[in-house]
């Protein structure tokens, strides 16, 4: 690989233009669990307001990899210099790790000045950033689209009784002149390339309990979405739950087909800008319709979202939430609605392998201007 040392964002390396920064460091980050609550902020901001986070990716920092990455990395020929000092950091001196809650290094809460439950917290990604040319795919025994099938103990071995605990596959950045691809390396000198699509995997609000709230489970704060359309220009919109929001982010990734079979997408950091608005109660129902779970829009796309333990369960909620946006946003009757959908919608898989599956049904906007 061939990292010049301006691809790599360290902490505070660059020039920032939104109004606030938040680092990821033992000091902001929980490890495992979400924000409840009882959390308190590590950064208060207002309305309308904007803050790039640095985040960090849990990949190479596990204890099934050594809780070290640059041990991990080193293996696949990454130096010292090209680690991020987060990461260092937070694998020597951050919390003690409960694996049973989840892997995600989740930074926040932040506090929205204002933001009251019944409440929508409106989020703009403005900017992502790639803080390190390079990532991470891993599959784990026991998990993924097809536990105790994959992931096996060798490469090309037939299904067997024996199988590996973590596959850990690198993952390079192909850097080109208007974007840039992932690149795995296989067999003989050959390789496959793929384009990327970098997003948050957890955007959320603090729930309205005192319990512990693991980071793998999505819901109605939002969490774990995994939805690759909430990307670059995108909105999120989550129904506040406790005074202030509490938002926070997490799970950062360069690409992830819908699905995330192995697992995991390919998991890496990046440097978010985003802002952050409240869209008190009194508007929220004329800004996007009656809404009772986490929203998407692009530019293109209404994305409706349907979660739940069981996938048919996820695809019926979806359905549901999409009828509820058509007859309360855009007026449509309820029967037309149905049909339209059937007709002109997608409804995609967002990912399996969490307890909690998602379902997104993507709604174009273009079929509307009339």
């Amino acid at each position: 690989m061939n990292i010049t040392k301006s691809s790599i964002l360290q902490p505070l390396n660059n020039n920032l233009t939104a109004l606030h920064y938040l680092p990821s460091n033992i000091e902001t980050i929980s490890w495992g669990t979400l924000p409840n609550a009882k959390s308190n902020p590590v950064l208060s901001i207002r309305s309308g307001q904007s803050v790039t986070i640095d985040t960090v990716s849990h990949e190479g920092m596990l204890e099934d990899q050594g809780r070290n990455p640059v041990e991990f990395f080193a293996q696949y020929g990454i130096s010292s210099e090209e680690i991020l000092y987060d990461a260092v950091d937070i694998c020597k001196n951050g919390p003690v790790h409960h694996l049973e809650f989840g892997p995600h290094i989740v930074t926040g809460p932040i506090e929205v000045q204002g933001a009251q439950v019944g409440d929508l917290l409106r989020i703009q990604v403005i900017q992502l950033e790639r803080r390190v040319p390079y990532g991470i795919i891993s599959s784990r025994h026991g998990y993924g689209a097809l536990p105790g099938e994959m992931p096996r103990l060798k490469y090309g071995e037939s299904i067997g009784s024996e199988f590996s605990k973590t596959v850990n596959v690198f993952c390079e950045v192909e850097e080109l002149q208007q974007n840039a691809n992932g690149l795995i390396r296989f067999g003989k000198g050959k390789m496959v390339r793929f384009p990327l699509n970098p997003f948050l995997g957890i955007m959320g609000v603090a729930k309205d309990t005192n319990e512990v709230v693991n980071s793998i489970s999505p819901g109605s704060h939002g969490g774990n979405l995994d939805i690759n359309m909430l990307g670059q220009r995108s909105f999120t919109y989550l129904p506040v739950q406790v005074p202030g929001a509490l938002f926070y982010v997490g799970d950062p990734h360069f690409a992830q087909g819908d699905g995330e079979v192995a697992l995991t997408a390919l998991e890496a950091p990046l440097r978010a800008t985003i802002e952050i608005s409240i869209i008190k109660s009194d508007q929220a129902n004329n800004f996007i319709g009656i809404l009772r779970e986490p929203f998407g829009e692009t530019d293109k796309f209404w994305i409706a979202i349907g979660l739940d333990e069981d996938l048919n369960e996820a695809m019926r909620k979806a359905v549901r939430a999409a009828l509820d946006f058509l007859s309360s946003y855009i007026g449509m009757e309820e029967h037309l609605a149905y049909a339209y959908l059937s007709a002109a919608a997608d409804f995609e898989v967002s990912q399996v392998v969490d307890s909690v599956k998602g379902v997104h049904c993507l709604i174009r906007k273009k079929d509307f201007r009339a």
